[in-house]
């Protein structure tokens, strides 16, 4: 037992010299594990924060909502596959129902830079077009790591829409 206590003293000389976390060696919390890569901001569109503007879309239900279930099956369907449409062509990065029964039935983020671009987008969804759905469009600024969620979905997708 007498031996530990030279080994304790020595843990406690080598504890008490090493910096303290809030020391002026120790880097400042805004700069731990931050490795800007201006190749990927550069693709991604990102500025200097790592955001980017977008067009934020509420999908809200539209004044026909009255179809046959035949109908409404067909519209989903070609709601669904213009919903890829835009994803594989890089121009939406989000989209999603909402699971309540609420009013806004979902939402799309576009990757465009204007209002008018979403709108013209939105135009091409047959649900849109047959009065099922409306759009509520918004210009909105987030983080351009949005631009990789399609690629890392479908990664993660066992079954396609």
């Amino acid at each position: 037992m007498k031996n530990i206590w030279p080994l304790i003293a020595i843990m406690i000389l080598i504890v008490s010299c090493s910096p303290e976390p809030n020391s002026s060696q120790a880097k400042p919390e805004a700069d731990k594990d931050l490795s800007y890569d201006s190749l990927l901001a550069a693709e991604l569109g990102a500025d200097d924060y790592g955001m980017r503007k977008y067009v934020m879309a509420n999908l809200v239900a539209g004044p026909n909502r009255d179809q046959d279930s035949t109908t409404v099956a067909q519209l989903q369907r070609a709601h669904l596959d213009n919903i890829m449409k835009m994803a594989e062509a890089g121009k939406l990065v989000l989209a999603g129902p909402f699971m309540d029964q609420g009013e806004v039935k979902g939402i799309y983020i576009f990757a465009v830079e204007t209002v008018e671009e979403a709108e013209a987008l939105t135009k091409t969804d047959p649900a849109i077009q047959a009065g099922r759905l409306k759009m509520e469009l918004r210009p909105w600024y987030g983080s351009a790591a949005l631009m990789k969620v399609n690629e890392i979905g479908l990664k993660l997708s066992k079954k396609s829409i």
